[in-house]
């Protein structure tokens, strides 16, 4: 069965609208001493221009810089949408409580000395929480910057930053509030244009969830930059953000920057916020599905956006380079090729030399070399003929400053082709001083002008990857007739060990209810049932320990392989019962489980992880005993498309084994994408399972399928804390 939407969806449940569109704000707090967090707020509310009313709230002053304050936002006439509070922690809650009765729709709380100080201030913000969602109020922080709205209808800086964005059409959102000023600084600098800028804070109300669906439905936002330390909501992120990159109608790219990817970074961002962060190959797994693009640097994050803001998608991945260097030239290519780009060569170079009138010691090839003496009309005529060329899916100009360049008209050139808007256009003019005001005129503009070619380089690669995700085939999710109920009593049957993990056969049992092939298996509780069976199954076989305590089988001598009559059967038996009570004289004995041996194949693991904020994670990789030292494994959060399946195969060095190397034939990797299904659909289906291994699961060549070897399974302990 198919379907086009996954099992269980979240929608935005908070209306941000008041928060970044309000009609009247209420400054609760404010001040009268210049360079307090009060009398900036205010003061930027009214020197940014903001086109509604602002209403200071001070018990303690009759009029702020000329405007009436009033003691309590009970004694305001007027109705008020918005509130932003400044006052110490222990007062903001009872100061909500307030807007609550006096009806404002949303609230910014700037206030910090909430959960990122300890447990006194957890409580502080699960008040705060319980009384916007008492009220209905659509709540911002605590422990944030606030948020800036440039929209001319609006023209909001709520913050007490000291920097108002210039106008643009990039959004922004933060969880670092100190983050969102040094951006601030940054952008005004580098003349980049943002539409929204928020501060999420502590996130007791609003997540990025909420303001991510506020953006995408937003006309003056083209693309959406997120910088995250930890998802309030990590599937319904997933949903909403691949709903977005994917939208046929009003698509827009995603960018993200996410820290704590280290365990220093993770401990930091606990401290920070007081949140857990999940681990990075997870973050990792959900930008791929969703179609978010990842990034490294601050840098990349506004150097990327810059070309996506303003220049149109590439159709494809071919990219031509021109340059007045050789060296640059060199260094974009390499930088192209590397991340994933492709340079091909100018079709009839001898023909393109005469068309743009290049002279016989011009190189091109592409790079295409205008050599040093190049003044604007060379590069017109070059641009005009690469732009009408359908060999070429993108321009990267390089201008390296020469004396005799006319620097500011061969810029003029490039804007003019730009805004012809046939293929995306990056520039690189490299140099401070000489290529500054050409530079400026690039940027303002639209076209993006970067200081490096790899810079440059970088950022079509990144537009490149966006129009790959775009053009994808859009899978759905497909669910498998399965056996449902009795592998749920099968699971509430068990008797796990204290660690979690279940038998061996009751876990083979769950599996065969999910459509798994195994190899033929029984159980064996003494030496001569272990001939018995063996005998039944047909030699040769495999013996393994039945114990619950003991996980790796191998390592105490829980496992002999080869078994090849009834007497080495009974052999066996005893030599592994020995083995238990040597190594492990502690664990549970429940007897052998007696198994086929498989003929050869290639060997991965498939698994599941439970993750606190994610949910069941699903892995595969290379497989056997050494999955822990070559750690070749792509993971993916359930429930899992169909491509997505195959393309967590295609990211492992396990694929191009898969695919057939050195003369083998090619495995069955439909089965095994298969089976990544079916286990997606298992680990949504049983959430008392935390963790699932199968290692290895053989593969054999295409149209023959796939079997499991081993398995283990960990469920939820008896006092439901994870493992």
């Amino acid at each position: 069965m198919y379907c086009s939407t996954p099992p269980e969806t979240q929608e935005s449940k908070i209306d941000v609208r008041p928060l970044l569109e309000p009609r009247s704000i209420a400054v609760i707090g404010a001040s009268r001493q210049p360079q307090t967090v009060g009398w900036l707020v205010f003061d930027n509310l009214l020197s940014g221009g903001y086109t509604g009313v602002v209403y200071p709230v001070n018990p303690h002053a009759h009029a702020i810089r000329g405007v009436r304050a009033y003691p309590t936002i009970e004694a305001i006439p007027d109705p008020i949408e918005l509130a932003i509070i400044t006052v110490p922690a222990p007062s903001v809650a009872d100061v909500l409580e307030s807007c609550g009765h006096q009806g404002v729709r949303a609230a910014i709380v700037i206030s910090a000395g909430f959960k990122e100080i300890g447990p006194e201030g957890i409580a502080r913000e699960e008040r705060l929480r319980a009384i916007a969602r008492r009220y209905r109020i659509a709540l911002l922080g605590p422990n944030c910057l606030g948020l800036m709205n440039t929209d001319p209808a609006i023209q909001l800086n709520a913050t007490f930053g000291q920097t108002m964005a210039q106008r643009g059409t990039i959004g922004f959102i933060s969880q670092s509030g100190a983050l969102c000023a040094a951006v601030l600084d940054y952008t005004r600098a580098h003349n980049i244009g943002l539409s929204k800028v928020i501060s999420l804070g502590n996130k007791a109300g609003a997540t990025e969830v909420d303001f991510l669906d506020y953006l995408w439905r937003d006309p003056h936002t083209t693309v959406i930059l997120l910088y995250i330390e930890e998802l309030s909501d990590g599937r319904a992120f997933l949903e909403l953000a691949h709903r977005i990159t994917s939208d046929t109608e009003n698509p827009k790219p995603i960018l993200a920057l996410k820290a704590g990817r280290t365990i220093a970074g993770a401990r930091a961002v606990a401290s920070h916020t007081g949140s857990l962060a999940g681990s990075d190959e997870v973050y990792q797994a959900l930008f791929k599905q969703a179609g978010v693009l990842r990034v490294e640097t601050v840098e990349d994050l506004f150097e990327y956006a810059l070309a996506f803001a303003n220049q149109p998608i590439p159709k494809g991945s071919r990219v031509a380079i021109v340059t007045n260097a050789g060296g640059p030239g060199i260094m974009a290519a390499d930088t192209c090729i590397q991340y994933g780009l492709e340079v091909p060569p100018v079709p009839q170079p001898e023909r393109f030399r005469h068309q743009c009138h290049l002279p016989t010691h011009a190189g091109v090839t592409n790079p295409i070399d205008l050599i040093a003496d190049a003044r604007s009309e060379r590069y017109a005529c070059v641009l005009d003929a690469l732009l009408y060329d359908p060999t070429f899916d993108a321009l990267l100009i390089l201008f390296v400053p020469i004396p005799t360049a006319d620097i500011e008209t061969i810029a003029q050139v490039i804007i003019d082709a730009a805004r012809r808007r046939l293929k995306p256009i990056v520039a690189c003019f490299m140099g401070v001083v000489d290529v500054g005001p050409a530079k400026a005129a690039l940027r303002a503009a639209g076209v993006p002008c970067y200081d490096f070619p790899e810079d440059a380089a970088r950022a079509l690669a990144a537009m490149a990857w966006y129009a790959r995700w775009r053009a994808r085939p859009v899978t759905g999710y497909r669910t498998f007739d399965v056996r449902c109920t009795e592998a749920t009593q099968l699971l509430e049957s068990a008797q796990p060990n204290a660690n979690g993990f279940i038998p061996e056969d009751i876990a083979f049992r769950i599996l065969e209810c999910y459509g798994f092939a195994l190899l033929p298996w029984a159980v064996a509780h003494s030496p001569e049932q272990a001939a018995e069976v063996a005998t039944q199954l047909g030699f040769p076989v495999a013996l393994k320990v039945l114990s619950p305590d003991i996980i790796h089988k191998f390592d105490i001598g829980g496992v002999v392989l080869h078994v090849d009559s009834p007497e080495s059967a009974r052999r066996a038996f005893d030599q592994i019962h020995k083995a238990i009570l040597e190594h492990s004289p502690g664990a549970r004995f429940d007897g052998v489980l007696v198994q086929k041996m498989g003929e050869r194949g290639h060997e991965l693991i498939l698994g599941v992880k439970r993750d606190e904020q994610f949910g069941p994670i699903v892995m595969v990789g290379l497989g056997g005993i050494y999955v822990e030292i070559f750690r070749d494994v792509a993971f993916r959060i359930a429930p899992l498309r169909e491509r997505s399946a195959h393309l967590m195969l295609e990211e492992t060095r396990a694929a191009a084994l898969l695919r057939g190397a050195r003369g083998q034939p090619p495995a069955d990797i439909d089965t095994v994408a298969e089976y990544l299904l079916r286990l997606s659909q298992l680990s949504l289906e049983q959430p008392e399972i935390e963790e699932l291994d199968i290692n290895p699961l053989l593969v054999y060549p295409r149209g023959n399928g796939a079997v499991v070897v081993d398995v283990r399974i960990a469920v939820r302990r008896n006092d439901k804390t994870p493992l």
